[in-house]
């Protein structure tokens, strides 16, 4: 497993800091005793944690995921595999392939944050602004949309610019 640099941590630790204030900001009240919600049992301590840190808090895990399923649009099982047995995730295994392609991306965003937009001078920029997170490309999809940028103008008739007539002719 490579070794983790004290700013990719950082920037690990500012993404997921970040990610917990919005869930907590946009979390719903929690309900009164005496309405009819049934408490939920504790959550296991996590394992099987290989680009997370082990000891992470499991409130500060759970709003991690909340982020990853809100900037993805997607649900729990998109990642984690349903144990037949109790009908609940079991988010220990490593049965469904999308949970190692997510790991390889936590760690993409970690190095592009810490190698990469660590060095940005920029003064006006706020850290946010500074940080990618899957957010960034995916913005609310399973998978990032390509970007299409829109068509050329033309600067003098503001008309979408033609491309140069080719010298090939058309196969007969």
């Amino acid at each position: 497993m490579p070794r983790i640099s004290a700013a990719a941590l950082a920037a690990a630790l500012l993404f997921a800091s970040s990610i917990a204030i919005a869930a907590a900001q946009n979390a719903a009240p929690a309900p009164q005793p005496g309405q009819g919600h049934a408490p939920r049992r504790p959550m296991p301590k996590p394992t099987n944690l290989q680009v997370l840190p082990k000891d992470i808090a499991v409130p500060d895990l759970l709003a991690m995921m909340r982020g990853f399923t809100g900037a993805l649009g997607v649900e729990c099982e998109f990642c984690h595999v349903r144990n037949p047995q109790t009908h609940r995730p079991n988010f220990a295994s490593d049965a469904n392939p999308n949970k190692a392609i997510a790991r390889t991306m936590i760690l993409m965003t970690r190095e592009i944050n810490a190698k990469y937009l660590s060095q940005v001078q920029d003064p006006d920029a706020t850290p946010a602004e500074k940080t990618v997170t899957c957010g960034t490309c995916h913005r609310g999809n399973s998978m990032p949309v390509p970007f299409t940028p829109p068509p050329a103008m033309d600067e003098h008739q503001g008309q979408p610019a033609t491309p140069p007539a080719s010298d090939q002719k058309p196969p007969q």
